[in-house]
């Protein structure tokens, strides 16, 4: 269940990140200065954790959604549900592991 309801909130966060990107992007058309003056805004420690935020719900949502589409569809997909719920959340440390401290060092200026 849990996994269900994480599926639900990552879902809903990049709907919203989705929104979000696209209502400050179309700014450039309206007035570059605008544009330039929220661009910078996102220049921070706070909105680079934000971005790490993002990718973790992008990369769970993901792997999860595939380990649902396999329960659903795969005949066997419902007795091998609980082991690919391990293996979502293995790829997903994986891949977090991956990206954390390159994106972090960036974040907080230790290139």
């Amino acid at each position: 269940m849990w996994s269900w309801v994480a599926h639900r909130i990552t879902g809903f966060l990049i709907f919203f990140f989705l929104l979000v990107h696209v209502l400050d992007t179309s700014l450039v058309r309206v007035s570059p200065e605008a544009y330039n003056a929220v661009i910078g805004t996102y220049k921070n420690p706070i909105m680079g954790l934000g971005e790490a935020g993002l990718v973790a719900a992008i990369v769970f949502h993901a792997f999860n959604g595939i380990r649902i589409i396999l329960v659903d569809f795969w005949s066997k997909g419902a007795k091998y549900q609980r082991v690919m719920l391990w293996v979502v959340l293995g790829l997903f440390v994986v891949t977090m592991a991956g990206f954390l401290p390159r994106h972090l060092m960036h974040v907080f200026g230790g290139e």
